[in-house]
């Protein structure tokens, strides 16, 4: 029996060759599998073949985005000192690393991605609840991601066709809230990215490969030519002024390093779906360490002296690099800079928000949805959205976002309780793909009650974190609540049998 100590490797000699589909003859179909739960996108690896700097390159299209740069330079405007923030900043950071090595190694042994591995312990057919919540997620976040690499590119067409400007007025010329400029940006990042994910894994793998330390190359330029503009004596780094001290800034660092962790916490869930293509257990926690950790600070503070030095050369504190960009007089500079903004939103898009929803969705119905079918679907989703009528609204996209995350803390607390304590590890690979009611993993017609149960409380108090005034200054919280309890109530029910 193939369990995960042995993973699935060791058995390819039993498999039955298959050659369509993205993961072509990576695929490892034995012929028990239940074509109810198995296709080519969702069977364990033959080989797999990713190395550390793989990992560490994935990361780095994670963390180099317009969304991340924001984030990194609001963390300085929360009235800490620059060596507080740097702390907070490291905190979490480690603490993001330490999960997502947790949830890298069931995925990585197995060969198996993110919905698969969830099997385990919400049944086979109960995979389809944390798969479709988890998918859902990142159709709203691709929209938004989509939206923002957009503007990009308007600050890129106006600059070089100033005559374009009434076609950017939503009021002269738009369709649903969105500018008919913005409608063109949008679908021309739109279907760049579908280009890159329509051609597998291997192709998102050599685009961020490359894409993550290019942006690194461009944001070092800009940053080191906006040094030399303002003098480094007139750069303050501490961006909006420090106003905490001494313990008054402990629960300020508290948010903080709740903020840093939030922020990771969707690509941390599913990370399984990149880690599962890690040569070892090994490669993928070095890959998680350059990626994290040492990436994360380094480009946090390539942001924050990139923010701070906006003030002396233009005047105003400008913290969203696109428009630092479309400051900027020289024609070169904005072409280099905004073709870099689109590039890095388009990494983060597809490892993020565009590998997730495409296995998610596909394991709801294998035989009918593909990998590549599953993406479309959530990118079709994403217009439908209109992210951009939802990323204006402060308030809309802040319940909206922050309800659907609060599902994402419990289904990690599950997941690791049920693998680390339940499992001890242990994962029979073939089960996953069983509909035999003599199966480990077929609980109740498919379904672990014992997880959904465990759902109801540990989502419905995150979420009444966001909803209730006097709740909400525990909402910065959610994630950690949430795993807590996800992992804590699973835990103690599985016990009991």
């Amino acid at each position: 029996m193939n369990t995960a100590t042995t993973t699935p490797l060791a058995a390819a000699a039993a498999a039955e060759p298959h050659g369509h589909g993205n993961a072509a003859s990576h695929a490892l179909i034995k012929p028990g599998y239940d074509p109810a739960l198995t296709n080519e996108d969702l069977a364990p690896l033959r080989q797999q073949t990713w190395g550390q700097y793989n990992i560490f390159a994935f990361w780095m299209s994670d963390v180099h985005s317009v969304g991340g740069y924001i984030t990194a330079g609001s963390l300085f405007a929360l009235g800490l000192s620059s060596w507080q923030v740097l702390v907070a900043l490291l905190v979490g950071i480690v603490i993001v690393q330490f999960f997502c090595n947790l949830v890298a190694k069931p995925s990585q042994v197995t060969g198996t991605p993110y919905p698969v591995i969830c099997r385990a312990s919400f049944g086979v057919k109960g995979a389809n609840i944390p798969a479709i919540i988890r998918g859902l997620i990142a159709v709203a976040w691709y929209g938004i991601q989509t939206y923002l690499a957009s503007a990009a590119f308007m600050v890129l067409a106006l600059h070089l066709f100033p005559n374009l400007a009434p076609y950017a007025d939503v009021a002269q010329h738009g369709f649903v809230g969105l500018s008919t400029l913005g409608w063109v940006a949008f679908m021309v990042m739109w279907v760049l990215q579908a280009f890159v994910f329509w051609h597998g894994m291997e192709a998102i793998r050599k685009f961020i490969d490359w894409a993550g330390p290019g942006v690194y190359v461009v944001m070092a330029i800009l940053c080191i030519w906006l040094v030399w503009k303002a003098g480094w004596k007139n750069i303050d780094l501490n961006l909006g002024g420090v106003k905490f001290e001494g313990w008054d800034a402990l629960p300020v660092m508290l948010s903080a390093i709740a903020l840093v962790v939030s922020y990771f916490s969707g690509p941390m869930l599913n990370f399984g779906d990149f880690s599962r293509y890690g040569k070892s257990f090994d490669a993928v926690k070095k890959g998680n360490f350059w990626g994290l950790p040492v990436n994360f600070v380094f480009f946090s503070l390539l942001t924050v002296i990139t923010t701070a030095a906006t003030l002396p050369v233009f005047g105003e504190l400008i913290t969203d690099p696109v428009h630092t960009v479309g400051k900027i007089d020289s024609t070169t500079a904005v072409v280099l800079g905004a073709l870099t903004f689109m590039i890095a939103t388009i990494g983060i898009n597809i490892v993020a928000n565009f590998v997730s929803p495409a296995f998610d969705f596909s394991n709801v119905a294998p035989q009918h949805i593909s990998w590549r079918t599953g993406g479309m679907i959530a990118a079709v989703g994403s217009i439908f959205l209109t992210p951009w009528n939802l990323y204006n609204n402060p308030e809309v996209i802040h319940y909206t976002l922050d309800i659907l995350g609060s599902f994402i803390g419990p289904l990690f607390g599950i997941l690791i309780a049920d693998f680390y304590l339940v499992r001890r590890q242990q994962v029979v690979v073939d089960d996953l793909y069983t509909m035999k009611p003599t199966g480990s993993y077929w609980y109740s017609n498919g379904y672990n009650l014992k997880a959904v149960a465990t759902m109801v409380p540990s989502a419905l108090i995150p979420i009444l974190c966001v909803l209730v005034p006097a709740w909400r200054g525990a909402a910065n919280y959610a994630w950690f609540i949430g795993m807590g309890l996800g992992f804590v109530i699973y835990a103690v029910l599985s016990r009991r049998s």
